[in-house]
């Protein structure tokens, strides 16, 4: 993906190299060991330490590798193109102003609203507080750990947890959170890999209004990330058979074939999991 000379969102709060704890809902990009779902947990009253970033400039804190570094930039660079993207599209296609969340960069563990965060959980949203949440240490066990190799995959990431933000912004994650807690636990399962679907076609929404910036086998990059991390294949990974009813994000199948839907239209309408009979 061509960043050089794209500029750095203001929307950054970088905690790296603080520690904290806590409790909530999260919003889970990723479905890895299970722990990306919609949870609850139990509060922890710890004050939290925050450290507000501005200027698009991420300012690296002592004890953070070059590597840490690069991706943090790398982030913030994604970020902003989600900004201007759904800027642009929420408008549009919406009729509705746009309001960007902020991008929470952590080391090994942090507080939300929604939960401790760790390395453990994986990248999330949090719609308590308007925040994506992502350990810049993911990225390595992203390409390394799941086999979801080159920028473009980890791009893919940060832009899946910005749709949340946009269903957040649309009213879909309440709506969905209500019902949730009117069904049974198979029920509720169901209704969330329909969310972690149309997260993943908005992705492809995003994807398409920045084909500009991409580069050769950008597009394949994302697409084998869908499929490192559906459920299917990450239980078969964990020398698992595969339960379709504890599936929660879907499988690589689904994952792959919704970001396509919204990479070849460009249209946020045609990504309607709740509509859809078939996913």
């Amino acid at each position: 993906m061509r960043l050089r000379g794209v500029r750095g969102s203001r929307n950054v709060e970088d905690r790296r190299g603080q520690r904290r704890r806590g409790g909530g809902i999260q919003i889970g990009g990723l479905g890895l060991v299970a722990l990306l779902a919609i949870g609850y947990f139990t509060g922890i009253d710890v004050t939290p330490l925050l450290q507000q970033q501005g200027g698009g400039q991420v300012n690296a804190p002592q004890e953070i590798s070059a590597e840490e570094q690069r991706a943090a930039e790398f982030s913030s660079r994604v970020l902003a193109t989600t900004e201007d993207v759904w800027s642009k599209v929420f408008p549009q296609q919406v009729g509705q102003p746009y309001r960007p969340p902020v991008l929470v960069l952590y080391s090994g563990v942090t507080q939300s609203p929604c939960g401790g965060a760790s390395g453990a959980t994986g990248p999330f949203y949090c719609p308590a507080d308007n925040k994506a949440y992502l350990d810049t240490q993911f990225f390595e066990t992203l390409s390394r750990g799941l086999g979801a190799r080159g920028d473009f995959a980890a791009a893919y990431v940060i832009a899946h947890e910005v749709a949340h933000h946009v269903q957040n912004e649309l009213g879909i994650l309440p709506r969905v959170n209500q019902m949730r807690q009117r069904v049974s636990r198979e029920e509720s399962n169901a209704l969330t890999v329909r969310l972690e679907l149309q997260a993943d076609c908005l992705s492809g929404v995003w994807a398409r209004a920045v084909q500009g910036l991409l580069e050769p086998g950008d597009l394949r990059e994302a697409l084998n990330a869908a499929r490192m991390i559906g459920d299917d294949h990450l239980q078969r990974r964990a020398g698992r058979v595969p339960q379709p009813h504890t599936f929660t994000h879907g499988t690589s199948d689904q994952r792959e074939r919704w970001f396509e839907r919204g990479y070849s239209s460009g249209d946020m309408n045609r990504c309607d999991t709740f509509g859809a009979r078939q996913l």
